[in-house]
């Protein structure tokens, strides 16, 4: 009985598994666990935030999370911003980046759960060609 159990476990959790990975970028926004960011110091989290100063500047310009996480953009800029997804104009690459979309100053909004593992590129929609708005989210394997 046991090894039935058991045999019906790992079957259910690799099926799970592959339509985690079969579905890519998700448009339903879970809570993942607090963090501390990712991106410096060589650790990984399930969040990161990406703060556009009042410089018009993205601070981390790269950040790194694990599978399942989000990234939070907050607006510390005086102006708003279009935070998407490459490439411009299309956003197509990681659709869980424009979900953050459009803040306005003081705004922030997280992004959809990235669940692919792959490196992300992002921009101001609006400043496409202003590398300070440009940067990558790096998501890797839990």
């Amino acid at each position: 009985m046991r090894n039935t159990t058991n045999l019906a476990t790992g079957i259910l959790a690799t099926a799970t598994l592959a339509v985690a990975i079969a579905c890519g970028g998700s448009d339903t926004p879970t809570s993942p666990d607090p963090g501390t960011g990712g991106g410096g110091g060589g650790s990984t989290s399930d969040t990161a935030t990406i703060t556009i100063s009042s410089a018009g500047q993205v601070t981390p310009a790269a950040v790194t999370i694990r599978q399942g996480g989000r990234v939070t953009f907050v607006n510390n800029d005086s102006r708003a911003h279009d935070m998407s997804s490459d490439p411009h104009p299309s956003h197509e690459d990681c659709p869980p980046t424009n979900q953050a979309g459009f803040l306005s100053a003081g705004q922030s909004r997280p992004t959809g759960n990235f669940t692919t593992v792959r490196t992300c590129g992002f921009h101001d929609h609006n400043s496409p060609g202003d590398t300070r708005l440009q940067g990558t989210i790096t998501i890797v394997a839990q």
